[in-house]
């Protein structure tokens, strides 16, 4: 039995029905009341490490025991009005100056649309770019390329956005992130929509924050020499191409989906720390614990490294 796989299919259940019983009116959920709990993430990541190292039926038995005692309580307990205003509580939103409270009239504000471009200087051509994107409660999409260094246009509900430009003799850096000076951001705003186009000559360095929302970005076009994404509830789909001799992929989620293509050419080797998440690695051979290659990963010219270290999230890597 993959008992990781069983763990991961028993929590998408109890969400899956959680949803829908909140959906039909038969009970009335409280998600707030969920953020609360998460140490609870870490008391069954802790049993399953301390009883399963053997992967024995009774270790397999008490992980999944442990486990639906747990979401029987955040069950009962997500049923329950909230104690305080904010997810986090009054006194300490009020300490950091943020607004949590949910606002059900807030998808109703009209979008407004926002273009930022940094052109491509003949200098560029002799500078790696570095792009680093923070966002929270939006959709990344890489709709191609441009003639300008980058391109990003933004249709928001909520937040402020803004590019910046740092270069020096070796590096262009650009830094495109959302920011809301007066209020900050607020949990469950959602409907941001990012279109980025990005300058096919640079080598890029991409590092990606998304605190929550979806990603999807074709890179098999680009030079790619890193890819880091640090996320907490999010989608991710990325392809990675093979026009650099080595590209780097690091991704660090909590609850998540990352689907990750690469080039069935490419030798790629996967480093996983992924105890509690669904994974599923095609044509991919175990070397040991949580270490992976492809079969061509030492004749290859060109390698990917992928480097995994997840909470409760579902990873997919193959070939294309």
């Amino acid at each position: 039995m993959n008992l990781n796989r069983v763990m991961w299919g028993i929590i998408l259940l109890f969400v899956g029905l959680v949803l829908l019983l909140d959906n039909f009116e038969v009970i009335e959920f409280y998600w707030r009341n969920v953020w609360a709990f998460w140490p609870v993430f870490l008391i069954i990541s802790g049993v399953n490490i301390l009883f399963n190292r053997n992967k024995s039926q009774v270790g397999n038995s008490i992980s999944l025991g442990v486990l639906v005692l747990m979401l029987c309580l955040v069950f009962y307990k997500g049923q329950q009005p909230p104690a305080h205003k904010y997810w986090i509580g009054d006194k300490l939103s009020k300490e950091l100056d943020m607004d949590f409270d949910i606002d059900k009239d807030k998808d109703d504000r009209p979008m407004t649309k926002m273009n930022f471009t940094e052109p491509f200087n003949t200098a560029d051509l002799k500078r790696k770019a570095v792009l680093n994107m923070t966002a929270g409660g939006t959709t990344i999409d890489l709709k191609g390329a441009t003639d300008s260094l980058i391109e990003a246009t933004v249709q928001r509900r909520k937040g402020n956005f803004m590019l910046q430009r740092e270069s020096s003799d070796s590096v262009t850096t650009l830094t495109f992130k959302m920011k809301d000076e007066s209020k900050g951001w607020s949990v469950g705003d959602s409907g941001n929509d990012v279109a980025l186009r990005m300058n096919k000559t640079p080598e890029w360095d991409l590092n990606l924050n998304l605190g929550a929302g979806n990603a999807e970005l074709d890179l098999s076009e680009y030079k790619v020499r890193s890819f880091n994404f640090d996320g907490g509830v999010a989608s991710v789909d990325i392809k990675i191409g093979s026009l650099l001799p080595i590209t780097d992929v690091k991704i660090k989620t909590g609850l998540a989906t990352v689907k990750i293509s690469v080039p069935k050419e490419s030798g790629c080797r996967i480093k996983s720390k992924v105890d509690l998440s669904a994974k599923e690695f095609s044509n991919f051979i175990k070397i040991d614990n949580g270490n992976y290659e492809t079969a061509n990963y030492a004749q290859s010219k060109h390698k990917i490294f992928i480097n995994l270290d997840g909470g409760l999230s579902n990873f997919e890597v193959e070939p294309y």
